[in-house]
C-alpha cells in the first residue's frame, strides 16, 4: 500500500509532494521503536498523519509495535530513569494512549495470544496482549504512586486503562488480582495521608504537599472504580475473573459507600456483589451468571473516552528533547559545557 501525503497543506488542499510505502514504514518502525528517533517519529506519524494512523490501526499484527511499547513502560518501573529516559518514557506512554482511543486497538488486543515475551518476568500463562497491556499500565500507576509521584503519568495510564475498560475480554485471574491489589495500595495510602494531614492540622503544620496527594489518589481511585464500572456495565458477560476477584476483596470496596466522591460509583459494584455472592463464588457459575444478568439493573454511565491533546506549552518538552537527540546521536559535536538548553 502506497499513499501520498503532503506535511505542508492541510488535507483538504494537499498537493503530494512525496510517497510513503506504509507496510515499509510499519516494519522498520516495529523493528525500532525502542529506539529514541524512531519513537518520536511514530508519535508525529500518529498524531499528525490519518491516514498512516489508519493503517497502523487495521493491523492483525499490532503486537510487534506494542510489545516495544510495553517494554519501555515496564523497565522505566524497574530501571532508574534520568531526565532523558522520562521523555522516552512520557512518549512511549502518549502513543499508547492515542492506540487505546481505537475501538478496534482496544478489542484486537484481547484476541492476539502471546508466546513468549522475554523482558516480562512476571508473566503467567496464556496471556492476550491486551492483558499485558493492562498488566504494565496498573504497574506503572503503582510504581508512579510509591516513586515518582508524577500526575501527568499517573492520569495517563489510568486514561488508557479507562478507554480499553469497555472492551475487557476474559482477563485471567492474575490481571484481576494486580487491579484489586492496585485499589488496595491506593486506599490505604489514602488514610495514611488523611490522617496525617488531619495530625499537621492539630499542629498548624503546612499541609499544601499532603492535600495535593489526597487529590491525586483520590482521582485515581475514582478513575479504577470508573473502570470497574464501565466493564460491568459494557463487559460482564467477559469478566468472570474480574467478578470474583471483587467477591473475593468485597472488604476492599466497603470503605467507599460512605465517601461522596465514590458513592455514585460503588452502587453498580454493590449490585454485582449481592448478587453474585449467593453462587458459592465459584467462577464457572459466576460466568453462567453473568451471561444471564440482565444489565439493566445497573445504572448507566456512559463509555469511557479520553483523548490525547497536545499541551500549550509543547514546545517546552519537545524542543530539548529534540536537541538532546541531535546533540546524542546528531553527528554533530557541540562542547557540552557551553549547552544551557538542557539545564534551563
Amino acid at each position: 500500500m502506497w499513499s501520498q501525503m503532503s506535511s505542508l497543506t492541510p488535507p483538504s488542499q494537499a498537493v503530494a509532494t512525496f510517497k510513503l510505502n506504509y507496510p515499509a514504514l510499519y516494519e522498520k518502525l516495529c523493528a525500532s521503536s525502542c529506539e529514541s528517533m524512531p519513537l518520536l517519529l511514530l508519535y508525529f506519524l500518529l498524531h499528525k498523519n490519518i491516514g498512516f494512523r489508519n493503517f497502523l490501526l487495521s493491523r492483525v499484527d499490532i503486537e510487534n509495535l506494542v510489545l516495544p511499547l510495553l517494554n519501555i513502560l515496564y523497565d522505566s518501573c524497574t530501571e532508574t530513569v534520568d531526565a532523558f529516559g522520562c521523555h522516552h518514557l512520557y512518549i512511549a506512554l502518549i502513543i499508547m494512549l492515542i492506540l487505546s482511543e481505537d475501538d478496534f486497538f482496544c478489542k484486537i488486543v484481547h484476541e492476539i495470544s502471546l508466546k513468549s515475551v522475554p523482558w516480562y518476568s512476571e508473566r503467567p500463562k496464556d496471556m492476550s496482549l491486551g492483558s499485558l497491556v493492562i498488566l504494565v499500565l496498573v504497574k506503572n500507576v503503582q510504581h508512579n504512586m510509591s516513586r515518582r509521584r508524577d500526575r501527568y503519568l499517573q492520569t495517563n495510564c489510568l486514561a488508557a486503562l479507562a478507554n480499553m475498560s469497555a472492551y475487557f475480554k476474559n482477563l485471567p485471574p492474575f490481571v484481576c488480582q494486580k487491579f484489586m491489589g492496585l485499589l488496595d495500595v491506593l486506599s490505604k495510602r489514602h488514610a495514611r495521608l488523611l490522617d496525617h494531614v488531619q495530625l499537621s492540622a492539630e499542629y498548624d503544620l503546612s499541609q499544601a504537599q499532603e492535600i495535593q496527594d489526597v487529590a491525586a489518589l483520590e482521582e485515581a481511585m475514582r478513575m479504577l472504580l470508573e473502570i470497574f464500572n464501565c466493564t460491568l456495565t459494557y463487559s460482564m458477560a467477559h469478566s468472570a475473573h474480574l467478578i470474583y476477584a471483587m467477591l473475593y476483596e468485597k472488604s476492599l470496596f466497603e470503605g467507599f459507600q460512605q465517601h461522596p466522591m465514590f458513592q455514585d460509583l460503588i452502587w453498580n459494584i454493590i449490585m454485582v456483589k449481592m448478587d453474585f455472592s449467593f453462587s458459592g463464588v465459584i467462577v464457572q457459575e459466576i460466568q453462567k451468571g453473568a451471561i444471564q444478568w440482565p444489565s439493566d439493573r445497573l445504572k448507566k454511565f456512559p463509555e469511557l473516552k479520553f483523548k490525547y491533546i497536545e499541551d500549550k506549552n509543547t514546545d517546552e518538552f519537545f524542543i530539548p528533547y529534540i536537541w538532546s537527540l541531535i546533540f546524542k546521536d546528531g553527528g554533530f559535536y557541540f562542547d557540552p559545557a557551553k549547552i544551557k538548553l538542557f539545564t534551563s
